[in-house]
């Protein structure tokens, strides 16, 4: 479950708002502040990362560092906007299903190769072989690669994969349907280049200090599981000449209201907001509690595999579940921290979208609740047979208090 959440809302030191820090330079280049001589970024992980494979990667707390580490062909802006990253541009052909990237000519890895199509190649087709086990391999079949399904399946080896590099600066995708947001897709971290030379001489060890090749803005420089990872500038990056921050730390603290003290301890630049605290801190310090959305859901799945319940293969019971689920006492009395019920899977914060009005978002929370007792007496449950099951969830304090109210709204 902890790899979908996202209830985790910062606070920031006021010296870090100034953001963008490099001990380099006297003077933010944008803002023109006097910078601190001291560049480095330490912030608080709950609890260790899945990967910093950006293949295997399965959580944002992953994706976060491997976007210090890794550049795909494009990036976002804070706004949410495409900008150049490893492609300086692109052009789709008039039907939007062939999609044509160019790189720079400048890209390197941190050991001074050079960033090639043929590594977008290589990382691809590794996304989707049956061999590499990559939890988000799903992600590459909903871009509609020419393929890409039969890749994962198994039914198509790998190199079938609907990408190709035309020289060396030159990487095309061809797909199966036209997909006008394809580009923005290219910002997932499962679709970043990797280096194969060294996946193949170290194998899993390959993302290990010393092992790591990459083509961020950072290089891992230390990696103490269950403790801290450290990355610092990346003197290859193409762009280094505006990296400003030298040094970029998470400190593993699997207990929020250790992090908090720590956090006041000036230990940290960025810590947590324990569920139920924000109120309070927000009062406390102003200009350092901060709630901002984030592009993604927390939500519960059930488990349809041949180890799960029967019941669940109901949608019948699916759906009352969801109904009996009390999203505002979460939201409000739980979390407080400005969170939103969600009633749809794709996040509100997604660029572009509008949430739209879905019909049970309407209803009272009586009204719901009404619903689901109506569905699981249709599916056969009720007072007579109730429902047993058990629930897998993360039992760091927040999320702990989270499934607790919603075995009780259960």
């Amino acid at each position: 479950m902890k790899n979908f959440f996202n209830v985790i809302f910062a606070l920031f030191l006021s010296c870090v708002l100034s953001t963008s820090l490099n001990a380099a330079k006297l003077y933010h280049p944008t803002t023109g502040e006097k910078l601190s001589a001291d560049q480095t970024f330490t912030y608080w992980a709950l609890d260790e990362h899945s990967s910093i494979d950006p293949q295997i990667v399965e959580d944002v707390s992953g994706s976060d560092i491997i976007r210090d580490l890794f550049e795909g062909l494009l990036n976002q802006d804070a706004d949410g906007v495409l900008v150049a990253g490893v492609a300086e541009s692109f052009e789709a052909n008039e039907n939007k299903d062939v999609y044509t990237f160019h790189l720079r000519n400048n890209a390197k890895w941190s050991n001074g190769d050079p960033v090639t199509a043929h590594d977008f190649v290589y990382a691809w087709q590794r996304a989707v072989d049956p061999a590499t086990a990559s939890p988000y391999s799903w992600f590459m079949e909903i871009m509609s690669i020419k393929n890409g399904a039969e890749a994962i399946s198994g039914d198509v080896p790998p190199s079938a994969l609907g990408v190709k590099a035309l020289d060396d600066l030159t990487f095309q995708v061809e797909l199966t349907a036209s997909l006008p947001y394809f580009a923005a897709m290219t910002t997932h971290a499962t679709t970043f280049p990797t280096h194969k030379a060294t996946i193949e001489k170290h194998g899993a060890d390959w993302t290990k200090p010393g092992n790591m090749v990459s083509n961020g803005a950072y290089v891992l420089t230390e990696h103490v599981i269950n403790e801290r990872l450290v990355r610092e500038r990346n003197t290859k990056y193409w762009n280094n000449e505006d990296t400003i921050l030298e040094k970029v730390v998470a400190l593993v603290i699997p207990d929020e209201n250790q992090g908090l003290t720590r956090y006041l301890a000036g230990e940290l630049d960025k810590g947590p907001v324990p569920s139920g605290q924000f109120k309070k801190l927000k009062a406390e310090y102003p200009d350092q509690a901060t709630s901002f959305p984030r592009l993604c859901n927390y939500y519960y799945t059930f488990n349809l595999s041949d180890s799960g319940i029967e019941a669940f293969q109901d949608v019948r019971v699916r759906h009352a579940m969801s109904y009996a689920i009390d999203r505002n006492v979460i939201t409000e009395d739980i979390l407080q921290a400005g969170q939103i019920p969600a009633y749809t899977f794709t996040p509100g914060a997604t660029a572009g979208f509008d949430v739209p009005s879905v019909p049970f978002s309407q209803m009272t929370q009586a009204e719901r609740d009404a619903k689901a007792v109506e569905l699981m007496e249709a599916a056969g449950y009720g007072k007579d047979n109730p429902l047993s099951f058990t629930m897998i969830y993360n039992t760091s304090e927040g999320h702990k208090k989270i499934a607790t109210v919603m075995s009780q709204m259960w």
